[in-house]
């Protein structure tokens, strides 16, 4: 029997019966369809979280409290005497202190509630903000503790509109600020709005909080090796808290240093955690639809019995009977899979498009791992579950078949 007369009754065998090929199919199309759609969205929000990192300064080292991460600790771990301790590192520069100010931004009748940093000229290149018009926060305002603020690009839209906000005075709690500087647009960065910061001196801020720790502080690392740096700034505040943790257990820390390479590996493997463990999901119902097309490909051993009786009596082979079976079904899973590969990276994309709007730019990445794997899933699928029909049919005996009254 010629190859091409097998795929015409192949062909033949699956458009007869249409509605129930789309049905044999429906379980294969969801199951590739979820492993291209789940692990390609999965790494373009890995890729959207490893941007947002990666846009900030390289090197960039954070210190906090640990009551940041754990929901009811005291914040004040870290002190101003800290901050002048970190300074003399060599291993570290531009270190920035933060205090936070909760407080509303009022302009007339305008009031807006927007993060407000107290903080140094180095926190804007720490973070990599770019100024628009003015100027930013320098040594002059920190030193005589100034009433000055630069706001970020939304926050002046909300308070002035159209209006130049430069050397205006805008009202945070019950002091009045002088507005020096509107830093660029950035949108937003790990979900959250950059162009809504309001920035104050450091000094004007803890004059006007009373607090006398910081939030945290911002620095960024003199020598390649973050964890070197990390490391003395670590031993250098456990001296002087008073921590004894030669075992490096974090649990006895009442403060936590960071890295943006530190946040890269951790985002990269939960990132490929999620994704090797999305995909085994989805590929279960890849074993669900194949089940589905040995049950199919069974009944249409039973339905076509005569049929393969008559074409044993016309002299094709066992192999001949079982390659048409197996090209069925592997016809089944590889058409329904194309249809599930189109339909997941369609859907990702429309996904991830509308995931840009809220959260701002979020690249569609279209895994071609994925794609091989997905296509490889459903061909194994097609084989794996469809050599049971097909030895079926091979083993009918000619006679009988012809006989079979079904």
């Amino acid at each position: 029997m010629l190859l091409t007369d097998t795929f015409k009754s192949a062909y033949t065998a699956i458009t007869a019966h249409r509605m129930r090929s789309i049905l044999t199919m429906l379980g294969i199309i969801i199951g590739v369809g979820s492993v291209v759609l789940m692990v390609s969205v999965g790494r373009s929000f890995e890729r959207y979280v490893l941007d947002q990192v990666e846009s900030f300064s390289s090197h960039l080292i954070e210190v906090y409290p640990t009551g940041f991460e754990k929901f009811g600790r005291t914040l004040d771990s870290l002190s101003f005497a800290d901050y002048e301790a970190v300074l003399k590192l060599t291993t570290v520069k531009d270190v920035a202190p933060v205090i936070f100010i909760r407080e509303k931004v009022s302009v007339g009748t305008e009031e807006i509630s927007p993060n407000i940093f107290g903080t140094t000229h180095h926190f804007f290149s720490n973070y990599s903000l770019k100024l628009r018009d003015g100027r930013i926060l320098n040594d002059s305002d920190f030193k005589g503790a100034r009433s000055v603020a630069v706001l970020g690009f939304q926050a002046a839209e909300d308070l002035f509109g159209p209006n130049n906000p430069l050397e205006n005075r805008i009202r945070i709690g019950q002091r009045f600020y002088t507005v020096v500087g509107v830093m660029d647009t950035v949108g937003s960065a790990l979900l959250q709005d950059l162009d809504s910061f309001v920035y104050v001196p450091f000094t004007t801020a803890r004059a006007q909080t009373g607090q006398k720790f910081m939030s945290y502080m911002t620095m960024k690392a003199t020598i390649e090796d973050d964890a070197l740096a990390m490391a003395d700034v670590t031993s250098l505040l456990r001296q002087r808290h008073g921590i004894e943790n030669p075992d490096n257990n974090y649990d006895k820390d009442d403060f936590r240093a960071r890295s943006a390479s530190q946040a890269t590996e951790i985002v990269g493997t939960v990132g490929l955690g999620l994704t090797a463990f999305i995909g085994l999901i989805a590929g279960i119902s890849l074993i669900v639809g194949g089940i589905g097309i040995m049950n199919i490909m069974l009944v249409s051993v039973t339905e076509r019995t005569r049929e393969i009786g008559l074409r044993k009596a016309l002299g094709a082979t066992r192999q001949d009977i079982m390659r048409q079976f197996l090209i069925e079904a592997v016809a089944l899973t590889m058409l329904g899979g194309t249809i599930g590969i189109i339909g997941g990276a369609v859907i990702g994309a429309v996904l991830t498009a509308v995931a840009s709007k809220f959260v701002g730019h979020v690249p569609f990445l279209l895994s071609i791992p994925a794609l091989l794997s997905a296509a490889g899933m459903a061909l194994a699928v097609g084989l794996l579950f469809g050599i049971v029909p097909a030895r079926k049919a091979a083993d009918l005996s000619p006679m009988e078949a012809i006989r079979w009254e079904g």
